[in-house]
Formats: structure tokens, C-alpha cells, sequence
């Protein structure tokens, strides 16, 4: 498929753009409100890399409103995201479905599915990752759902 002949390249431009806006965005609040944050339980985290919920679980001082401020920013980005997915998907798979031959329809189905699987994965074990009740957190199951989400889809 090509994203430029069915969208524009304008449009492919522009979706290119508020990804790396909305994910500087996000990194940029993340890094900075977890600086500020003071770490009086040590900086020995049970993750192969610096996880947002890990860090707040060595705080000293009370994170609710941190931990708020962070599922607010990133629920917002990644609705955001979301929708631009699912639009891309609804013009391509409109655009798939006018193939005139069944190959051509396989083929290109074949492509896009894949795609759609392991940004699927991602999403879904983000969400996980982020709105698990607290009640069923454990360092491995935290582990485990960090790799389907941070290693499985790259």
C-alpha cells in the first residue's frame, strides 16, 4: 500500500508531525515531573528500565496527583493516537476493499493485518501496564506485561 497515493502527502506529513509532537509532549512532562519527584527508598528499581509507576513507587512524598497527572497526559495522547489509527485503518481497509481482484485484496489484507495485531498488543498491554489496580501489581507480572509492551512490538 501507499500511504501517500490513498491519503496525501500532506496528510502523511501532518500524521508524521503530531506523532513525534505528541511524543516529545509526553516525554518531556514525564522527565521533567519525575525529577522533581524526591527518592528517599533508594534508586534500585525490580525493572530492566526506568518504568513511570516503578519510580513513583520510591517516592517519599504522596503521588496521586502525579500519578493522575501522568494517566490524564498520556490517556489524552493516546486517545489521540487512537483515533488517527483508526481512521488510517477505516481509509485503508476502504481503499482495500475496492481492489478489483481477490489476490490483490489478500495480499494487501496480509499486510495490513499484522500491523494492526501488534499495534493492537501495544496498546492493549500499555493500558494494562498503566490502569492496573494496585491490588494485582506484582515485580513479575509488571515485568512481563514491560516486555509485551516496550520489546514485542519494536
Amino acid at each position: 500500500l501507499h500511504f501517500g497515493t490513498l491519503m496525501g502527502s500532506r496528510a502523511c506529513v501532518r500524521m508524521a508531525a503530531a506523532a513525534w509532537a505528541s511524543g516529545f509532549l509526553n516525554a518531556l512532562l514525564h522527565t521533567a515531573n519525575t525529577f522533581s519527584i524526591p527518592l528517599c527508598q533508594g534508586n534500585v528499581l525490580d525493572q530492566f528500565f526506568c518504568e513511570v509507576p516503578q519510580i513513583l513507587k520510591l517516592s517519599c512524598s504522596d503521588t496521586y496527583l502525579r500519578e493522575v497527572g501522568f494517566l490524564v497526559v498520556s490517556a489524552c495522547l493516546t486517545f489521540g493516537c487512537f483515533v488517527f489509527i483508526v481512521l488510517s485503518y477505516v481509509q485503508i481497509f476502504t481503499a482495500v476493499l475496492r481492489i478489483p481482484s481477490e489476490q490483490g485484496r489478500h495480499k494487501a489484507f496480509s499486510m495490513c493485518l499484522p500491523h494492526l495485531a501488534v499495534v493492537s498488543l501495544f496498546v492493549t498491554t500499555g493500558l494494562f501496564a498503566y490502569l492496573k489496580p494496585p491490588s494485582i501489581s506484582s515485580p513479575a507480572l509488571d515485568l512481563v506485561v514491560t516486555v509485551l509492551y516496550a520489546v514485542v512490538p519494536p
